[in-house]
Parts: C-alpha cells; sequence; structure tokens
C-alpha cells in the first residue's frame, strides 16, 4: 500500500479532498431525481439515466480500484475529478438525448472513480483509525444528498447554475489532487482480469461482495418503501410518514458518525458480526411489532443499526487484503448498484404477490443472510475478526 508524504496539500488536505469528493458523489446521485421534472424528462427516460449512470459507476468503481493498487492515488482521483466536472457543465446543454445518456455514464464513472478511491487513499493516509475516516467518508455521500435537495429549493430548482456550480467545485478538487506529492506503490502492475480471479476464489471477498449488496438493497429499499409502508399499514400521515423516513436517515448519518469516533479497530470482524446481529433483531422488531408512540425512536435504530455496515465492510477489506486494497475494494463497490437493484426488485415483486407489509420481511431476512455468510467466511479467515490497529501513526 502507498504512503504519503505530509506536505503539499499534506494528508489533512488529501483527507478533506476525500471527503468532499464523497460530498459531490452524493450530488451526482441524487442531482437527476431532484431536477427531473424541472428538465422535463418522462419516467422512461429517467429509467434511462439511471441505468446509464450506474453503468458507467460499476465500470469506473473497478477498473479505478485496481489501478489505485499499481498507480498513484491521487493520479486516479484527479482523473476522475476531471471526468466528473466535464460531465457536470455538460449535462444538458444541448437536447440531444443520446448524447446527455453518454454524458450520464460519464457522471457514473466519474462518481465511481471517487467511490472505488478515495477509501483507499484514506486507508494509505492513516495508520490509525482508518474506520473512523471510512464512517466519516460515507456520512458525507448522505450529506451531499441532502445539502444539493436544499440547494435546489433554495436556487427555485435552477439546476442548470446547481451543477456549474459543482463542475467548478470538483475542477478545484482535480486540482489539489494534482499538486499532490506521493510515492509510487511498489507492486507491479498484474492484469486486471488475474487479480480478479485470484480474489473470486477468497471466501471473505465473496461474502462482503455478497453482503455489501444485501445491506444497500435493505438500506435503499427502505428509503423507498418507509412513506408507503407507513401510510399504508401504520396510519400515518403525508406529514408523520416523512418525518419517520427524516428519522430512518437521520439514524444512517448519525450511526456514521458515532460508530466510526468510538467503534475502534479492535476484532473488527468480530464488531462487524455484532452489528449485523443487532441490525437484523432491530429490523425485525421494527417489521413485526406495532411501536405506537416510539415508532419515531424504531426508525431512528433502524437506521442508526445499518449505518455503519458498508464502511466497517470496506475497512475491513482494505485491511484484510492491504496489497491489493483498492481492488477489493473496487470490486466490493460493483455490488452497490447491483443491490440497489435486486432488492428493491424482489421487494416489489413480493409485495404485489402478497402485501407490503408483508415484503418487508425481507429486510431482516436479507441482514439474517449477510451475517451468516460474513460468519462462516470469517471462519475461513479468522485473522480478518482479531486485526488490531498498529502502534505507529
Amino acid at each position: 500500500m502507498s504512503t504519503y508524504r505530509a506536505t503539499r496539500p499534506g494528508r489533512r488536505g488529501l483527507t478533506l479532498a476525500a471527503y468532499l469528493s464523497m460530498l459531490f458523489l452524493g450530488v451526482a446521485n441524487t442531482i437527476v431525481g431532484a431536477a427531473a421534472r424541472n428538465i422535463g424528462l418522462t419516467p422512461f427516460q429517467i429509467g434511462l439515466f439511471l441505468a446509464m449512470q450506474n453503468a458507467g459507476f460499476m465500470a469506473g468503481v473497478l477498473v479505478s480500484g485496481a489501478l489505485a493498487d499499481v498507480t498513484a492515488k491521487p493520479r486516479v482521483l484527479l482523473v476522475g475529478s476531471v471526468v466528473l466536472s466535464l460531465a457536470f457543465f455538460s449535462f444538458y446543454a444541448t437536447d440531444l438525448i443520446w448524447l446527455n445518456l453518454i454524458i450520464m455514464a460519464a457522471i457514473g464513472a466519474g462518481t465511481g472513480t471517487y467511490e472505488g478511491v478515495t477509501d483507499a487513499l484514506l486507508l494509505a493516509l492513516h495508520r490509525r483509525r482508518q474506520n473512523l475516516h471510512i464512517n466519516i467518508n460515507h456520512f458525507f455521500v448522505t450529506f451531499g444528498s441532502i445539502l444539493v435537495t436544499v440547494y435546489l429549493i433554495s436556487l427555485q430548482m435552477r439546476w442548470r447554475q446547481a451543477l456549474l456550480q459543482s463542475g467548478a467545485v470538483v475542477l478545484l478538487l482535480g486540482v489539489l489532487y494534482a499538486l499532490a506529492r506521493h510515492e509510487q506503490p511498489s507492486r507491479r502492475a498484474e492484469p486486471l482480469r488475474h487479480t480478479v480471479r485470484a480474489l473470486t476464489r477468497e471466501p471473505l471477498v465473496g461474502a462482503l461482495f455478497a453482503a455489501t449488496a444485501l445491506v444497500v438493497g435493505v438500506e435503499l429499499g427502505t428509503t423507498g418503501l418507509l412513506t408507503t409502508y407507513l401510510m399504508e399499514s401504520q396510519a400515518f400521515t403525508q406529514t408523520t410518514s416523512k418525518l419517520g423516513l427524516l428519522a430512518f436517515l437521520g439514524g444512517i448519518a448519525g450511526g456514521r458518525l458515532l460508530v466510526g469516533f468510538f467503534g475502534g479497530q479492535n476484532r473488527l470482524g468480530a464488531t462487524l458480526l455484532a452489528l449485523f446481529g443487532a441490525a437484523t433483531l432491530i429490523y425485525a422488531v421494527v417489521v413485526l411489532a406495532p411501536l405506537g408512540p416510539w415508532a419515531y425512536a424504531g426508525f431512528f435504530a433502524a437506521g442508526l443499526s445499518i449505518s455503519a455496515l458498508m464502511p466497517m465492510m470496506i475497512t475491513l477489506a482494505g485491511l484484510a487484503y492491504p496489497a491489493t486494497a483498492g481492488t477489493v475494494i473496487g470490486a466490493i463497490k460493483v455490488a452497490i448498484p447491483i443491490g440497489g437493484i435486486v432488492v428493491p426488485f424482489l421487494l416489489s415483486l413480493a409485495a404485489r404477490q402478497t402485501s407490503l407489509a408483508t415484503a418487508l420481511l425481507l429486510l431482516p431476512l436479507a441482514l439474517l443472510l449477510a451475517f451468516v455468510w460474513l460468519a462462516l467466511a470469517m471462519r475461513a479467515a479468522p485473522g480478518a475478526t482479531g486485526w488490531r490497529e498498529p502502534a505507529g501513526s
């Protein structure tokens, strides 16, 4: 794993740049949904745009993660920043749908580069409390999604202005990455297919991939269906159901900070399994029990319980495979769009065949499956569950 000198822009500067990169990942993930009606997109066109964004994201996260192991990480992030800024500047500068679909894929590739490399960069920058930095990094994704929504409202939905401003800031991030002094990774480049093939034989990598897909699917499924569930099955109103969703999102945002600051990294794998077990139980209670006046506390606890699962899995992957951290993290993060498609789709099928309340039982079952899969994989890789912080900085 490469190291970075504390000069121009320095460890703190690169850490802040990584956080800001993830903030604009959140912006990019939200901007189309927030501005689609103002642009005049039909539901069919929105689906095409999101599909192209996910395709670009998957390619970007896998390729950039592999490159991060064999070249300087700031250099990879520089390329991703330039691609994303140009895509922001040019999105819907013309009404040609096919051209905007290509630009949307470029947005996905740029954010995929941020997703694939910033966590590996933070693992290389910080020799202690990596879990803290990974959790904060992913907190900024949620913060960016909230920020752009509020900002678009304040601009009276002048989405082009928001995109141009975002593109300018992302370009400045690229300049910061260009100025970073770094040491080249010592590992020689190998064909990506060879590295990926070797990693697929690792039970822990497969388990982390599956668990990431399930956790992302649970989070997005809950976010997409919670207000409908509360109004249909729990007699909530339009306003109170949205308050329930805010409680859930608040639990996610707060949990990533709390676990990052206070979770530590001693016995990281065992802590991760304990959190999966707690999340499974909390989700089962929220779905099955009539919570009454405790409903908001239950939704907050549900968000809190799953908030740190994905950041902790990323930390575990990077620490368990330090020589190929970028490739492993990139490969695992390909599961993000897959989980975001498969689990909500299964929820919709189950709701159509039974009821929404019954379909939501898939959420604790998905968390239970991830828990069992990870536990079995960790038995084959016991060193991962006992990892401890190094004494140095």
